[in-house]
């Protein structure tokens, strides 16, 4: 019976020696869910993840899993999980099906469970063709993918990942963002990465970490509704005029940063942002615009709410902490 499990960290904090690396961190993440770690290189991910693996103690601060609590119980811990750090521990002199008995023994498997658990985790990877090759001469991509079979070798019901797709090529990057989307829909998944279009692809939950303080948690969707303070559209009308439609733009209400040029066809494209308000709901303020081309007799050939990217997101929080940051000194 698959298990579920649910992680909690309560104001966590951890310093080495007078380097502070993470800072009073909360958060939660349950059952069938992917959370993504997203950060600056030493904004405090790996140091979070290694607590919550037993392989760190918090300076203050406490992280349980199922209500185990991490820095008491650490073997405990480690039964219900997987994990993958950025740099992958292997045994280069084993071929990968060595390797993966190992690691079954090391977790406990029974001797007469071992081979079907290798076999599931070596199809689920691509493996299946490589488990007589030494490891040393694996490619970085496949020694990356021995790395998460043995992560999900105990079918844990935890998995946490740092980096899984370092060194992995286009084609390999999707299938491994296939698997691990797969497994988030029955188990509690944690995923470090730089790589902003993996959290699109993969993560329900976004967790953005800088400084070793959390500058903002939630889905996606509503850290931009709570960023933007309002929506940014986009329309191509034919049948307009440029100066026309800059006069007409004001009639719409509060619209500010209007960019409004002629293509080489004669289209008129506009750009402008409706700040957030009562009468300012996504759906609200679209009728509206449509209602004021139609009422000028301009024929909209596109019209867009534009949504404000990850990587936007990214980009705003971290840089807006460093000017504040510099600012202080």
């Amino acid at each position: 019976m698959e298990q579920l499990a649910k992680i909690e960290v309560q104001n966590l904090s951890k310093q080495y020696g007078q380097v502070q690396a993470v800072t009073g961190v909360s958060f939660s993440v349950g059952s069938q869910q992917v959370l993504g770690f997203l950060g600056p290189n030493g904004a405090g991910k790996t140091t979070i993840m290694k607590i919550l693996t037993g392989f760190h103690y918090p300076s203050s601060g406490k992280a349980f899993v199922d209500g185990i609590p991490v820095d008491e119980q650490p073997l405990e811990v480690k039964r219900r999980l997987g994990y993958l750090p950025e740099n992958v521990p292997l045994y280069g002199d084993l071929t990968v099906d060595e390797y993966l008995s190992f690691a079954a023994s090391a977790r406990f498997i029974p001797k007469s469970e071992r081979k079907a658990a290798i076999d599931k985790c070596l199809e689920a990877c691509a493996l299946t063709g490589y488990r007589g090759r030494r490891i040393e001469t694996l490619s970085k991509g496949y020694r990356q993918r021995a790395g998460l079979a043995q992560a999900i070798l105990h079918d844990p019901p935890i998995l946490i990942l740092d980096e899984p797709t370092t060194g992995l090529d286009p084609n390999q990057i999707i299938e491994i963002r296939s698997l691990i989307k797969e497994l988030g829909k029955r188990k509690t998944v944690i995923l470090s990465t730089h790589i902003l279009q993996e959290v699109e692809a993969i993560c329900s939950q976004v967790l953005i970490i800088n400084d070793g303080r959390i500058a903002a948690q939630g889905r996606p969707e509503e850290i931009a509704g709570s960023m933007k303070g309002g929506d940014t559209w986009e329309l191509l009308l034919k049948g307009a005029d440029a100066d026309g439609v800059r006069r007409g733009l004001a009639e719409l209400g509060q619209v500010s940063n209007t960019l409004v040029e002629t293509t080489d066809g004669g289209v008129v494209s506009a750009s402008f942002f409706v700040p957030a308000g009562e009468k300012n709901s996504g759906a609200d303020t679209g009728e509206r615009i449509f209602d004021w081309a139609v009422n000028h007799r301009y024929k909209i050939l596109g019209m867009n709410r534009k949504k404000l990217s990850i990587e936007d997101i990214f980009v705003k929080l971290t840089s807006d902490e460093k000017n504040h940051q510099e600012r202080r000194k």
